[in-house]
């Protein structure tokens, strides 16, 4: 076992720190730390923190991981800032909010940048979690960048998501209708101590009752004031009768086999896709296709389909996939 990786089981934060960054480069030897540790992995519950930016994302999150301490246990917390357009690294906003834990051996933080990741969530952030889980922490939080209605990556990480809006979201039905509300296990109304929190929470809740099947889970609708520590710890509670409810209907394992399932296809399609770019940039054929349908010779689509259909041989190169 190399030096690193075991004293990232054993716990120690600076060897964690440094696997995350492996992993965050795209470092080939990223994949071999997690498959090495992937044995130690499944015990960390982890909590995903997603909604519209400013609604206080970071200052609950924050409070959480004190609840979380408060409980005996260690907390790790992977904050999803805005991409520099100039370092291409993450802007730190959420580290700096959360300055009181950085001497608290049984936190860990870590800022990552969102870069390409779809949904406003990097792939690497499941590498980060894995790693976060194998060192031994016992609550994982996930805080995304709040890019909107879009952000359903969450759903790909979190055991619980954590859907957070405030009184000046927008028009309660529109925001009601989109992507973002359907994600939710826990729904908070923050900044609960301005106009409209509780016709907020009402109207959620009005509409919740109607949507949800008897015998399912049914999400809570909370207000909270996260700067003065208000509610946050009916959250947690409510977040343990989550867990709670997912271990008794044995929906926990389901959910992480799907997403198990769902990173391994994506990563095969993202590799695919790699390879035939770089197919597409050295052979002749597939070039001249290219600029046929670039000229407008040939339609897109069907053409498409005929290439996979004829499955040349350069296309079934790309499938040959090595034996585990």
């Amino acid at each position: 076992m190399d030096e690193t990786v075991k004293r990232l089981l054993e716990g120690d934060q600076r060897a964690l720190s440094r696997l995350i960054s492996l992993v965050e480069r795209g470092d080939p030897r990223g994949a071999e730390v997690l498959a090495e540790v992937y044995p130690h992995t499944g015990k960390a519950y982890c909590i995903g923190v997603t909604g519209p930016p400013g609604v206080g994302k970071s200052t609950l999150v924050d409070r959480l991981a004190e609840v979380v301490r408060g409980q005996g246990l260690s907390a790790g917390i992977v904050a999803v800032d805005p991409t520099s357009p100039y370092s291409g690294g993450a802007f730190l906003g959420d580290r700096i909010r959360m300055q009181r834990h950085y001497l608290d051996p049984g936190v860990f933080i870590r800022s990552m940048a969102t870069r390409d990741g779809s949904g406003g969530l990097p792939r690497i952030i499941r590498g980060a979690v894995r790693l976060l889980d194998a060192s031994g922490k016992d609550v994982v939080m996930v805080e995304t960048v709040g890019v909107g209605q879009t952000e359903l990556g969450i759903m790909g990480v979190a055991d619980t998501v954590i859907v957070i809006l405030m009184p000046e979201s927008g028009d309660i039905i529109q925001t009601l209708k989109a992507g973002i509300m359907e994600i939710a296990d826990i729904y908070v109304v923050n900044k609960a101590d301005r106009e409209g929190a509780n016709q907020m929470v009402v109207a959620i809740t009005s509409m919740l009752a109607m949507a949800t099947a008897p015998g399912d889970w049914t999400p809570p609708v909370l207000a909270t004031q996260a700067h003065k520590n208000e509610g946050v710890l009916e959250l947690y509670s409510n977040i343990q009768h989550h867990r709670d409810f997912l271990g008794r209907t044995s929906r926990l394992e389901r959910r992480r086999e799907e997403r198990r399932a769902e990173e391994f296809l994506e990563t095969i399609e993202e590799g695919i896709s790699h390879r035939l770019k770089e197919l597409m940039a050295k052979d002749l054929k597939l070039n001249s296709i290219l600029e046929r349908v670039k000229k407008g010779e040939m339609e897109p689509y069907s053409s498409a389909l005929k290439l996979l259909d004829d499955a040349t041989p350069l296309l079934k190169g790309l499938t040959s996939l090595p034996q585990p």
